[in-house]
């Protein structure tokens, strides 16, 4: 595997704009899924107000993904992941999703994480990360979320569905309910743990006591 470096983008970056938006499109076109469209500009905005990641290798991108920040803070979207053809089938996309994933929480640690996907693997990714699959209704319903849809080949199919159901899965990852999820559940491991060896220990002491009788 080529050596590739993982990093928040800048303003450095931004020569690769189009290149982004031209390989997320080509993408789109070999799966013949439905896909967002995004212009150069766009992506630009992102990498300048430090909610872009890239991937390079040796100076070229390897791979891109961006933040969207959606009622107010409440919601955050990871979008526009993708990598490059000549860098596909190493697992980038996963390093690139966690990455991400990581930095969001730590940018937003109050925000709830979604996204909405048709890829399989996508959605493999996320769950392996803790996301959970929802109704459109628990994502965000602010409407500039849902409009970028519109240049998607499948919007047709939302709108027909009141924004309720479409061919993508909605996947949401709530940072406080998993941090109670994951406190419950530590804690009643750690004592049942406890318990079980404190059981075995006084077993073992009062089996000895027997035989030395």
């Amino acid at each position: 595997m080529k050596t590739v470096k993982i990093i928040i983008a800048n303003k450095n970056h931004l020569h690769f704009s189009k290149e982004i938006c031209d390989v997320i499109s080509d993408s789109a076109k070999v799966r013949g899924t439905g896909i967002a469209k995004r212009t150069p500009e766009y992506i630009e905005s992102k990498m300048q107000n430090g909610n872009a990641i890239i991937a390079l290798s040796d100076g070229k991108f390897a791979g891109f993904c961006y933040i969207e920040v959606w009622g107010h803070g409440k919601y955050v979207a990871h979008s526009g992941l993708i990598v490059h053809p000549d860098f596909r089938n190493q697992g980038l996309a996963k390093k690139i999703k966690e990455f991400t994933f990581n930095y969001s929480l730590k940018k937003y640690p109050k925000s709830k994480v979604f996204g909405i996907t048709t890829g399989l693997a996508v959605m493999k990714i996320n769950s392996d990360l803790g996301y959970k699959p929802v109704t459109f209704s628990e994502l965000t319903d602010d409407p500039k979320f849902w409009s970028g849809c519109k240049t998607c080949t499948n919007f047709d199919i939302l709108t027909s569905k009141d924004h309720k159901m479409c061919l993508c899965t909605g996947m949401l990852y709530d940072p406080a309910k998993t941090a109670i999820k994951k406190e419950k559940w530590f804690n009643k491991k750690v004592l049942k743990r406890l318990k079980k060896i404190k059981q075995t220990m006084l077993a073992n002491n009062k089996q000895l006591l027997l035989w030395k009788k």
